[in-house]
């Protein structure tokens, strides 16, 4: 299912795959991989429950609103410490996401790849379907897997609302 017009890339309405995720519902479930630890590894839904978590989506880390919306969301998180889990997801490869992450000294949020089936973006509704990149958007999820605060941004080039994001994971923390 396709929902025309959900999100702009400078001004031009595009297609998001998937249901929209609202507050309130179970987080959907997803696959994502990561580089790092001797070797490929796997992050699921599962490995975000028993503490808050914000899971933060970007187009790709290549460019420069993604690399501020990472770098942001992992400065302002360190104050909460391992009371939350912090996830970047992109379709990104998994090398790639692990270099810019340690060239930046991104510590405090893991970074999964979609890459493989794209689970995230279609099941999380914010794969882009002209681009087949994902759209950006930024979720909080309770120690239960339960979403607790959704924002897609409307248009792609844009930041999230970093505060709304930060106050409803502090509200959980």
């Amino acid at each position: 299912m396709g929902r025309h017009g959900a999100v702009t890339f400078k001004g031009n309405p595009l297609t998001l795959i998937g249901e929209a995720v609202q507050v309130g519902q179970p987080a959907p479930d997803f696959d994502v991989v990561f580089y790092g630890e001797g070797g490929m590894h796997h992050i699921t839904k599962a490995d975000l429950l028993g503490k808050p978590a914000i899971i933060s989506v970007v187009p790709s880390l290549d460019t420069p609103v993604c690399q501020v919306q990472t770098k942001t969301f992992n400065k302002k998180l360190a104050a909460l410490g391992d009371t939350v889990t912090a996830l970047t997801v992109s379709l990104d490869l998994p090398f790639a996401m692990n270099r810019f992450c340690g060239a930046e000294d991104i510590k405090g949020m893991k970074n999964g790849s979609d890459y493989m089936d794209r689970s995230f973006g279609t099941h999380w509704g914010v794969l882009i379907d002209e681009l087949k990149i994902l759209a950006r958007a930024v979720f909080v999820l309770d120690a239960k897997g339960v979403v607790q605060y959704a924002q897609v941004v409307k248009e792609v080039a844009e930041e999230p609302d970093y505060d709304a994001a930060l106050a409803a994971l502090q509200k959980l923390a």
